[in-house]
């Protein structure tokens, strides 16, 4: 498992389909200001030195939740709008009939209609079909970074959104789409990092765990100034 990715592993060839379906599609994607994008390039160096920014802290949680990511108790609040990281991992194209509720799979969008030679060279295990959908997704499950380990929640504190990478002078490698997440609500110290991956609070994430849905705010569990994790369900 390699889990200090600091951006999607992505192939010219996929580079140049994914900026073509943007427009094609209309896809929103977003401007980051140079304070973002100097936040972003601060947050990619912690990735390749650490693996984990200095203020974010990994925790093993209970009841079979894996682990969650917490604010260190000894940091400042996160504010509104503060970049957290850019979500990675590898960049896939999915039949849409084979989808399912991957737990690490972000889609942007879908409807993606490939030509001959790109079914061959995109999705090698299949015979040509000329309808066949196809889904964009960028799938952490064994490549990504620590935003994968943030948790879900109908009550987040983050939000993520589709932005484009310009060229930069802070390091950044050009892009056409990037999952960033953002903080959407104050996070205090000892505080979890929580993402609405449902997003519209339905709590259907859980059922890709084969479990009831689990009422997870950012104060269930919390950190102790000794990093201890305190608190219960």
């Amino acid at each position: 498992m390699n889990y200090k990715l600091h951006k999607t592993v992505i192939t010219s060839d996929f580079l140049k389909l994914i900026s073509k379906e943007i427009k094609r599609q209309g896809v929103y994607v977003l401007r980051l200001t140079r304070k973002n994008l100097r936040q972003i390039a601060s947050v990619h160096r912690d990735i390749l030195k650490q693996g984990l920014p200095k203020h974010i802290v990994r925790k093993k949680l209970p009841r079979g939740l894996g682990y969650g990511l917490f604010l260190h108790p000894k940091a400042k609040p996160l504010l509104k709008g503060e970049i957290i990281g850019s979500y990675a991992g590898e960049a896939i194209l999915v039949p849409q009939n084979l989808t399912d509720d991957a737990l690490y799979a972000f889609e942007p969008f879908c409807d993606v209609v490939l030509a001959k030679e790109q079914q061959a060279l995109f999705d090698k295990k299949r015979a040509f079909h000329p309808r066949r959908l196809y889904a964009f997704q960028i799938d952490a499950l064994k490549k990504g970074n620590f935003t994968r380990f943030i948790n879900h929640s109908s009550k987040p504190n983050l939000v993520a959104d589709f932005y484009r990478i310009p060229k930069n002078s802070y390091g950044l490698t050009p892009s056409p789409l990037e999952i960033v997440f953002k903080v959407e609500k104050t996070i205090h110290p000892g505080e979890q990092l929580l993402f609405d991956y449902d997003g519209d609070g339905a709590d259907t994430y859980w059922s890709a765990l084969d479990i009831a849905p689990i009422p997870i705010t950012p104060t269930t569990f919390r950190l102790s100034n000794s990093l201890r994790l305190i608190g219960h369900l």
